[in-house]
């Protein structure tokens, strides 16, 4: 009988089982995948061979099953993580946290409660770029940001082919361009600059074949910082890029995921100085994030996204929803 912890994955789809790979791959926990379909779960005990459970309620009642990985749709993940913290589990959400407010403050109040971490599943705070970056400019060296950017894309039906038959169709169940690709790159930048004060959002459906919601989104934001910052994204060029920029008074900061590496050019200098990081391919970013949540659970400091940020990328979410439903800026309060 082993002694590792138990990690409960409730939500086997796609997201579901890669988490579900990711943590059995850790070798430092044991894995039980939860999901309503039964062939899903005959996938996951063939493919991987894990226990399996179709009611999550049930499977947590197992005493070493300490923490749990919420990948059900978005619009469940407030009412289960609340009763996972209650019951005194760890918790790590799928991302967006919700599509709206209601139950917030019960979560969040079950969370400060509870001796638990709860952590939202934004994994770019696992990648090797984004954390170089922010602790350089975490130094000061360049003094606060005052304009930063971010542009990428990539041609979508390469990269998620099933797009059509998901989520990714509906708003309600957390689709289109802003809850689904845009959300990781505001939590990136709110990461590093702090909380959005207000933003002017355009967004629409461009070219992706077989959908109605944006695959297009442009926003200009004001930090509660006062820095000024630009995202961009399309999901249908051709290239898979993101770049992502931090100006300063004294400095630039950039990093681009395509390239793997990041640099800084101080004022004055002739050109950038480039650092190049270990490329982490498709499943990498979530090895780590494993690791990570897994040492949160330990006790240990980590740079996953907290609850609090994960609220208020929801926020952020909505505010861009009423800046295009009314044309205006919309203050985040």
């Amino acid at each position: 009988m082993s002694n590792l912890p138990t990690v409960l994955i409730i939500g086997c789809g796609s997201i579901g089982e890669r988490h579900l790979r990711n943590f059995k791959e850790t070798g430092r926990c044991q894995v039980i995948g939860c999901d309503n379909r039964p062939a899903i779960l005959a996938d996951m005990a063939e493919k991987y061979q894990v226990e399996t459970s179709a009611d999550w309620k049930q499977a947590m009642e197992n005493p070493a099953c300490n923490a749990v990985v919420i990948c059900t749709p978005a619009p469940s993940h407030v009412s289960i993580a609340t009763e996972v913290l209650k019951a005194g589990s760890h918790c790590l959400i799928e991302k967006p946290l919700s599509l709206n407010l209601d139950g917030m403050d019960e979560l969040t109040a079950a969370h400060q409660a509870s001796d638990r971490v709860c952590h939202v599943a934004y994994v770019n705070h696992s990648r090797h770029e984004p954390r170089a970056a922010k602790a350089f400019l975490d130094s000061g060296a360049f003094g606060p940001v005052r304009a930063a950017s971010t542009v990428g894309g990539q041609h979508f039906p390469t990269f998620r082919p099933a797009y059509r038959e998901i989520y990714y169709t509906d708003h309600a169940q957390g689709g289109g361009a802003i809850q689904d690709a845009m959300t990781h790159m505001v939590n990136l930048m709110e990461w590093i600059t702090g909380p959005t004060a207000s933003l002017f959002c355009e967004a629409d459906h461009q070219v992706l074949s077989g959908v109605e919601v944006e695959d297009t989104v442009s926003i200009i934001a004001r930090s509660q910082d006062g820095a000024i910052i630009s995202y961009n994204l399309n999901q249908f060029q051709s290239p898979n890029e993101v770049t992502v920029q931090f100006n300063c008074e004294k400095g630039s900061v950039k990093f681009e995921y395509h390239n793997c590496r990041w640099g800084h050019l101080a004022h004055g200098a002739e050109d950038w100085t480039w650092e190049s990081v270990e490329p982490l391919g498709r499943d990498g970013p979530f090895s780590v994030q494993a690791n990570d949540f897994l040492d949160a659970t330990e006790g240990k400091a980590t740079p996953l996204a907290t609850l609090e940020e994960g609220v208020q990328a929801v926020r952020f979410n909505l505010a861009c929803f009423e800046s295009i439903r009314t044309g205006s800026r919309i203050t985040i309060k």
